[in-house]
Order: structure tokens, then sequence, then C-alpha cells
């Protein structure tokens, strides 16, 4: 049904009307609340630390945390010390706020927060109420600025910037859930800090800066930037061995050869590999934070699979398991920007 849904809201579909009373009531609920938190009538805590969020308007599966672990790497090269909080969805963890330790497992802390603190050399903090974890940071940790992955709409926790995240599908259809794939309308992109849309996979990394995409909202000045992703490396599940993309085809042999991707939007990754070469024998979608077992993966195939596959399946993963290493391509112009906002925030 999810799948449906998806396509529906991406190739408007006419039958979504049927939906317009939940839709409806969404709308309501959704408006109510954001009401509240701006009357004060519900409680926002603030911190002295700047919190940055990193999030959307729409569905998950847009590209969001490549863009915290791109901040990440920037702010530490220059001098700051970022740490990242995340809600943990997925996770079982119960004693919150919880910062994550080495090799915590996905299904404690949630995958995207494993995946961070993986390759992040910074401190991971997830707790659903993030109000709460920006205090816990502020009072433990050495940090001059917190980097929220996801929470556009957790308006318990007041921000500095927010960065809303759209990849090339664009607003779909332009309705709340369910009728469409927005959790805030179009409006919302006119109170952002930036909008950053994630292109994908470019052939041409120098084209960053092109024009407003045709999904951009009409009237909306706020800044656009465009961001690509780039693969580096095919990195093997099981033994770790790192190989360059341009080398990875003489590990194909012709094997039967099965794409796999749990995400919000499975298809970008499949993608991905006809971009650089690769036809998967077999295809398989699963729904964004989807759970692995033993049994997902064959014995007798070439896996290849997404990062945020690869950290739920490091315990089962035989030799012929790799994900693909990506890089979000974000310009100098892009993160001058944040910074000097950061500086104003500050004044």
């Amino acid at each position: 049904m999810q799948e449906k849904l998806q396509r529906a809201w991406f190739n408007n579909h006419q039958w979504v009307w049927i939906l317009f009373p939940f839709t409806l009531l969404f709308f309501v609920i959704s408006t109510l609340r954001r009401k509240f938190y701006g009357f004060s009538w519900l409680a926002s805590t603030g911190s002295k630390i700047p919190v940055i969020i990193v999030g959307n308007i729409g569905i998950g599966g847009n590209g969001k945390t490549p863009v915290v672990l791109s901040l990440v790497s920037w702010f530490q090269q220059n001098g700051y010390t970022p740490v990242v909080l995340s809600r943990g969805y997925g996770g079982q963890c119960k004693q919150f706020p919880y910062l994550l330790q080495n090799n915590d497992k996905p299904d404690l802390v949630g995958d995207e927060p494993a995946l961070i603190n993986n390759r992040a050399l910074c401190e991971v903090v997830i707790d659903p109420n993030r109000g709460r974890a920006a205090q816990y940071i502020e009072r433990n940790l050495k940090c001059d600025v917190i980097i929220c992955d996801d929470g556009m709409q957790h308006y318990a926790l007041k921000r500095d910037i927010e960065l809303c995240v759209v990849d090339k599908r664009g607003l779909g259809n332009g309705f709340l859930l369910p009728m469409g794939p927005l959790r805030e309308g179009a409006w919302r992109l006119n109170t952002v800090s930036a909008i950053i849309e994630n292109k994908g996979v470019a052939t041409e990394i120098d084209e960053l800066q092109n024009n407003k995409p045709n999904w951009f909202p009409k009237m909306c000045d706020t800044p656009y930037f465009g961001a690509n992703l780039v693969p580096t490396y095919w990195i093997n599940v099981h033994t770790k061995e790192k190989v360059a993309i341009d080398d990875f085809s003489s590990y194909l042999n012709e094997q039967n050869i099965l794409a796999m991707a749990g995400i919000g939007d499975p298809q970008r990754f499949f993608d991905t590999l006809i971009s650089l070469g690769i036809t998967a024998t077999e295809q398989k979608g699963y729904p964004d934070h989807y759970q692995y077992l033993s049994h997902d993966i064959p014995k007798n195939k070439l896996i290849l699979m997404t990062e945020k596959d690869a950290v739920k399946c490091t315990e089962f993963a035989h030799k012929h398991c790799w994900y693909l290493l990506i890089e979000t391509n974000l310009n100098d112009e892009f993160f001058h920007f944040v910074e000097k906002k950061l500086a104003t925030k500050k004044e």
C-alpha cells in the first residue's frame, strides 16, 4: 500500500481524493499544534548552543543524513566541535538522552544514528524529546553547534537555522498526508533558512548552482542550493575492504547480482547503479528503516546495498556483500552561508 501511495503522490493520480477527509483532519491537527507552539501554549526548549535542523517538509528518503555528514565534516575542518542529535527512530533504546557508544547496534539506536556514529568522528545523541537532548548536550558535552538529523516539525526544540532538503521528486502532487507526501504545505519553504535540492548522482558536479527546479514555489525567495551525490568507494560489509568505483568492475565478473535498498526512495539507489554501469540481475526495494534478517541475504549472489542497509546487515553479511559509500557535494557558497547565519545568531 505504501508503494501504491507513493506512486500516486508523484504521478498525480486522482484517486487520492478519496483520502481527502483524512488529509483535512491532518491539516487541522498539525495547524493547531503549530499554533500552540507559536503562541507558547506548548513549551519549546532553547539552547545556548546554536541549533541547525536538517529536515524536510515531506516524507523521508530525501537525503538528509548525507547533508548532516557533510556539515559535520566541514565544521570539524574549520575548528568547530559539532554534536549530532537524532530521534533514534527504529531503535529499541528506552533510556534517554542516550549518548551513542562505539559499535552500538542499529536495533538499539536506529539505523541513521548508527550510520552517523560509524562515519563521523563526533558525538551522537538520541532522544525523541529533542529539547531535553539539547539541554543534555549543553550540560555534558563539549560542543559549539548542534546538528539535528531530521526534526523540522519537532517544534519543542527551538532552532537557529533550518535547512530543508528536497530531492528531485520535488513536492509531488503538493497535498498533505495522506493525499500527498507533505507533512507541511509548500508555504513552509518560505520560512526556512535555505532549501537544498538533492539532485542525485550528477554527471557534471560543476552544475550545482543551476536554475531553480520546476517544483520550486513561485514567489519563494528562500536561498537555494543544489547538492550532488558522489559515489566514492565500494566497501565490503563483511571484510571492510575498500575498492575504488573505477576498479569495482573486476569484482562483478558477470555474477548473479542482487541490488537491495531499504530507504525512502529505493529507486534512487537502483538508478545510481545504472549510472555506474552496473546492471543488477534482481532489484529488491524495502520500506524505509527496514530491519533485515539473515534470510534476506542470499548466499549465492553478489549483494549490492546502501550504507544505511549495511549497518543493519553487518552481523550476517557474507564476503560478497558490498555497500556504496556516498558523499554529498555542497559547494563553498553553501557553507559560507551557514557560517554567516551562525555568526548573525551569535550577535
